[in-house]
């Protein structure tokens, strides 16, 4: 049963209604974008941490990257501070429309990442080197989304998820790659 457009508008969604699109999509240029953003912050502040020892960088990093991860999935996508500025940054280009159930899986892998290197940090009372090879971990899968697309989240949803995505970044849901030795064929 499709939907109409007062259900659309009542319901809170991560993501947004496009026209002609069947479920909440999100824009994977604006989400990359963002990945791009966080990521410098991030690897900047835990750079810091390495070289000098000083925590305290690190951690006001990972309380603004928790606190992105919440927003994203309890408040939606509309008031994040750096998906904002990842759609304005990418505004000139078209959009590529990616199904929002799987972004909700990735972004839910990085609050429980957020939150464990904060209590690391803080409460645990661990040692530096656990923080920082937690919050490596987050920066490496932050860069893999904003240099090469790859959402290891949207993986993991799509490998163990009920119901199969059907708009992947990159067409990667629907597309077969080549077998080894073989070339890229392009098909109208």
């Amino acid at each position: 049963m499709a939907d109409t457009v007062s259900d659309r508008s009542a319901r809170p969604v991560i993501g947004e209604w496009v026209d002609g699109i069947e479920m909440p999509v999100i824009n994977e240029r604006a989400v990359r974008a963002s990945a791009g953003i966080l990521f410098l912050l991030g690897f900047s502040a835990w750079l810091f941490g390495v070289i000098t020892g000083e925590l305290q960088p690190m951690r006001g990093f990972g309380i603004l990257f928790a606190l992105e991860m919440f927003l994203r999935l309890f408040v939606g996508t509309r008031f994040t501070p750096t998906l904002l500025l990842g759609t304005l940054l990418t505004r000139p280009q078209r959009p590529e429309w990616v199904d929002a159930a799987p972004k909700r899986v990735a972004w839910g892998i990085g609050l429980v990442m957020a939150l464990l290197g904060c209590l690391s940090l803080g409460w645990l009372g661990l040692p530096a080197i656990v923080a920082q090879i937690v919050c490596g971990g987050c920066l490496l899968l932050l860069y893999a989304e904003a240099a090469f697309g790859i959402c290891v989240g949207c993986e993991i949803s799509r490998r163990f998820s009920r119901t199969t995505p059907t708009r992947c970044a990159g067409d990667t849901c629907t597309y077969t790659p080549p077998r080894l030795g073989q070339a890229h064929s392009i098909e109208d």
